[in-house]
């Protein structure tokens, strides 16, 4: 999904920087730092570039650049959690290096959590990965006369000090996390993920992947296994209960801390494409009383 969502381009650099290492033949922890550092580089560049394409022309070229993603790649310390981390320079990495806006400060607003995403797929090929939001509980809590739906505000997910790109201006639209997202393999459907959760859809989305294509996890125990968000931030958002396993401790050693959120991330569905021409429908298994998945055969 394009800006101004920056949901897209963060999962895919995030993924282009974890393309250098071998995360298949890793200790599980290892894997996972990885996947947490690779995170905190691409929200740093995250938030110093992508807003409304209308008023910034974010380096969206050189943010997916596979060169770019080596040099980022390149600040990674295999045994040590780096803390906040700077903005790379993706400008170098543009055709165009006419652009105006290069990052000054590391500023994010507090996004909202209330989203939804539902994916679907028919008898006939047709895949929709598909995100919508009104942003927190009751959007504005304005329903427009006579037609029934709420207004969002999504006016909160700008940044309120600048300079940034994501200021507000007139007829500017927010910046957005949303991230549906459709795999393919030799041309065809491979699998289709995405989660409500402010922020944190993009890790939630970008951990799904690497749980299920580099570490091999089915798609239901890539989806329920413990979400870890790093946000450019000097702790990692995680759920309840994490702190103090054996998984956490692991990461420690790595220097990793630990922001405990209250509540659980994200709320991810899937659908796989199984090779023998079958489909398979995945929800959460435990988030929220858990998801609902279905593959439904009707008749012709």
């Amino acid at each position: 999904m394009p800006p101004p969502s920056s949901g897209g381009v963060t999962v895919a650099e995030a993924l282009n920087i974890l393309e250098g290492f071998d995360l298949k033949s890793m200790p599980r922890a290892n894997a996972l730092h990885l996947y947490l550092e690779a995170s905190r580089l691409a929200f740093a560049d995250r938030n110093a570039y992508v807003a409304d394409p209308e008023y910034v022309d974010a380096p969206i070229e050189g943010m997916l650049s596979k060169q770019f993603a080596a040099q980022r790649r390149s600040l990674i310390r295999a045994d040590r959690a780096a803390g906040v981390v700077p903005a790379g320079d993706a400008f170098l990495y543009e055709n165009d290096k006419s652009f105006p806006l290069r990052p000054q400060q590391d500023m994010i607003m507090r996004e909202g959590t209330h989203t939804t995403h539902l994916t679907v797929s028919d008898k006939w090929g047709n895949v929709v990965a598909y995100t919508f939001t009104i942003e927190s509980w009751g959007g504005s809590g304005i329903v427009v006369p006579g037609y029934g739906f709420l207004l969002n505000n999504e006016l909160t997910d700008f940044d309120f000090t600048g300079p940034a790109p994501n200021i507000p201006e007139a007829g500017k639209r927010p910046r957005s996390s949303m991230a549906p997202t459709i795999a393919f393999k030799d041309g065809k459907p491979a699998f289709t993920i995405g989660s409500p959760g402010g922020a944190t859809i993009i890790t939630t989305v970008l951990q799904t992947i690497v749980n299920y294509v580099d570490l091999g996890m089915p798609m239901d125990q890539a989806i329920d296994a413990p979400r870890l968000s790093q946000r450019n931030n000097k702790e990692t958002s995680v759920e309840p209960g994490f702190p103090g396993t054996p998984q956490a401790e692991a990461l420690e050693k790595f220097g990793h801390k630990w922001e405990a959120k209250p509540e659980e991330i994200g709320a991810a569905n899937a659908i796989v494409f199984n090779p023998d021409g079958t489909v398979t429908a995945v929800s959460e298994g435990h988030r929220h009383g858990t998801g609902t998945a279905l593959v439904q055969k009707r008749g012709h």
